[in-house]
């Protein structure tokens, strides 16, 4: 009968109630009350002191006890938060001052325990009213004006993936639970503040903003920038945010391109439900490419190509705001939901738009990246598991790594090979959205719903064939059991790799090289070009001069990708005049999937390189973001 279920609350944006396995998840990275009690609702009011750097305020929580005789309540917070005061209500009108204590957890992170004088049962609802002041935590960046592309005004950003946004505010941080939220963030003058949220409105008065997030995510989805910022309509539902010297750049480069991505996502993965759709540029020292906050995707300015090539980075964003945010994973442990339908979902997405070659040359970079990772951890490293294993008091970050990616849309290809029919699976995705959405699933829910969703492949037991089960797909570490066929890239890898061998030949035909005009190739196609030669390197005398001379454009575009590879290039080659190069490269950005390799590339060369590093590391340390820098010193150590 029912009334034996667990006990469910759904958001009133949810009509269908029915219980899931990540119901019962259990979550080691969290200390919090998230099974005892639900929150409905948070509002942050908080003001921001770049003099200070300090984020100070009074965060108010409406509760709601889901289990009897409740006498406490754990929050997940941070060494560097300070709590004041607590107060809570049971009517938003009378309050009264609570005992707190705080309490050990791991290495990320403290436990907030609030006592009450008399216990909580089910249903009843509380409001709880927290002082606190936010430092400089792991999820706190504070950067000095000459770490911002105008170099003239201090900038602040939050970055709460995985289990960072405890440093920002006291949470159930756990990617299983979701709320909705709303904020007041009084800033100094000349400064603007944006966050994920779906309502953004300025006080005239004085610097304070208002926001509303009106659909329930996760806390690792709350996301707060302030700084010197501009921003401009590039489509219906989209602006773009940047510094005043990017703009111009940002609406160039995507200007009406952005509108085309979310209707082929609508078309393909049901309704976009966030509202708008609007893109941060941010500093140059932000270390990632792209963080999918809801409604405000945070991405690096290095997409700022000037010749529109980047663009898919967008794309996978975009994809996220249905795999991720719409239906996430209940657990870091099962983080290739996330991912894993997300490569699927991008790689579908640029199918409609680019073709079928180019998307597989694209997966190609992709399955390269994964053998990289594969060869240097070994296959059998537990990481290479779906599934991940985290332990109590493992940080879920330093799991991160390409599998959940690319082994992660190895499995979902399977299953849509399975499927058989492209809009059969299609159909599917678009079901297995709209049945889990603004929830929160395990493999066991996603997989199930798969079976039940495709009755003719239950009864064949697909999921028990040998060696392709999915339990050994979610549970044995390794090289994926199926890589889909990407021999359609071939047309474009072809005439790369037959490219690369003619400029490694000892006596080459320059004039017939120079000839192939590689000019109109997309941006992954002379990234496999670069690719190859890489691998090749060190050239045979000489032949580093002619490739520049050949190739200037690609060394005079101002495309992130090319300039790495041309960078890893001239280390390689120990090409000394291609040095500016590298110094103008590692000073003008700091992503960390950018830095780290051309360091290792100079650090494994000659004494000169090795020189180089040295050189431009103590000239632009200060502008990198803390972990980058640690992770260029252990390199050059």
């Amino acid at each position: 009968s029912l009334s034996q279920r667990p006990r469910i609350f759904v958001s009133s944006t949810m009509d269908k109630t029915f219980t899931l396995y990540s119901d019962k998840a259990e979550d080691v990275a969290t200390s919090s009350s998230f099974r005892q009690f639900k929150i409905d609702h948070f509002h942050l009011d908080l003001k921001v002191d770049f003099e200070q750097k300090t984020i100070s305020g009074t965060e108010t929580i409406q509760l709601q006890c889901i289990q009897d005789g409740q006498s406490e309540l754990q929050l997940d917070i941070h060494p560097t938060l300070s709590v004041h005061e607590i107060t809570f209500s049971h009517n938003a009108r009378d309050w009264t001052t609570t005992e707190f204590l705080i309490r050990d957890f791991t290495n990320y992170g403290t436990t907030l325990v609030v006592k009450f004088p008399k216990p909580f049962n089910s249903d009843d609802k509380l409001q709880l009213a927290i002082k606190y002041t936010a430092t400089d935590g792991p999820g706190v960046c504070w950067l000095e004006p000459e770490q911002t592309a105008g170099k003239l005004k201090p900038y602040v950003f939050t970055q709460g993936q995985a289990v960072l946004n405890r440093s920002f505010f006291p949470c159930f941080d756990t990617p299983g639970v979701k709320s909705t939220y709303s904020a007041t963030v009084q800033v100094p003058d000349g400064f603007t503040a944006v966050m994920s949220a779906s309502k953004w409105e300025q006080m005239e008065a004085d610097s304070t903003f208002l926001f509303t997030m009106e659909h329930p995510i996760p806390a690792y989805l709350v996301a707060l920038a302030v700084g010197d910022l501009r921003s401009a309509e590039v489509g219906p539902r989209t602006r773009v945010w940047t510094e005043p010297c990017l703009l111009q750049a940002a609406k160039q480069e995507y200007g009406n391109v952005i509108e085309e991505f979310l209707s082929v996502g609508e078309k393909l993965f049901g309704p976009y439900v966030w509202g708008r759709y609007d893109v941060l540029f941010m500093p140059p020292s932000f270390p990632f490419g792209g963080m999918e906050n809801p409604c405000l995707t945070f991405v690096t300015p290095c997409l700022l190509a000037g010749d529109r090539s980047l663009a898919d980075v967008i794309v996978h964003e975009i994809c996220h705001s249905w795999f991720g945010n719409l239906v996430t994973n209940a657990t870091w442990g099962d983080f290739w939901l996330n991912e894993g339908f997300t490569m699927y979902a991008q790689r579908r997405v640029c199918r409609e738009l680019y073709g079928e070659a180019y998307t597989c040359l694209e997966a190609a970079t992709g399955k390269a990246l994964l053998r990289q990772h594969m060869d240097n951890t070994g296959e059998d490293h537990p990481l290479n598991k779906l599934r991940v294993k985290i332990e109590p008091g493992v940080d879920p970050d330093d799991t991160y790594n390409d599998t959940p990616y690319e082994k992660g849309f190895c499995f979902v290809s399977y299953l849509a090979h399975l499927a058989g029919d492209q809009s059969r699976f299609d159909a599917f995705l678009k079901d297995y959205v709209d049945k889990f959405k603004f929830r929160s699933v395990l493999a066991e829910d996603a997989l199930e719903f798969y079976l039940e969703y495709f009755p003719d492949l239950k009864e064949k037991n697909v999921h028990k064939i040998d060696g392709l089960d999915f339990d050994s797909w979610l549970n044995v570490p390794g090289w994926p059991p199926y890589v889909p066929d990407l021999s359609a890239g071939q047309e474009l890898m072809k005439p790369a790799e037959l490219l690369a061998e003619m400029w490694v030949n000892h006596n080459p035909d320059l004039e017939s090289i120079c000839k192939t005009d590689i000019k109109p190739w997309k941006t992954y196609q002379t990234v496999y070009f670069l690719d190859k030669i890489l691998e090749k390197s060190p050239l045979p005398d000489g032949h580093i001069k002619k490739l520049e001379e050949c190739y200037s454009y690609i060394i005079e575009s101002n495309n992130a990708e090319l300039k790495l590879r041309w960078a890893q290039i001239v280390a390689k080659n120990q090409h000394k005049p291609g040095f500016q190069h590298i110094r103008n490269f590692l000073t003008s950005q700091g992503k960390q999937k950018y830095t780290l390799p051309v360091y290792r590339a100079l650090w494994n060369g000659s004494e000169e390189t090795k020189t180089l590093a040295m050189e431009v590391f103590s000239a632009t340390s200060k502008q990198l973001h803390f972990n980058v820098r640690n992770y260029v010193k252990k390199i050059i150590a």
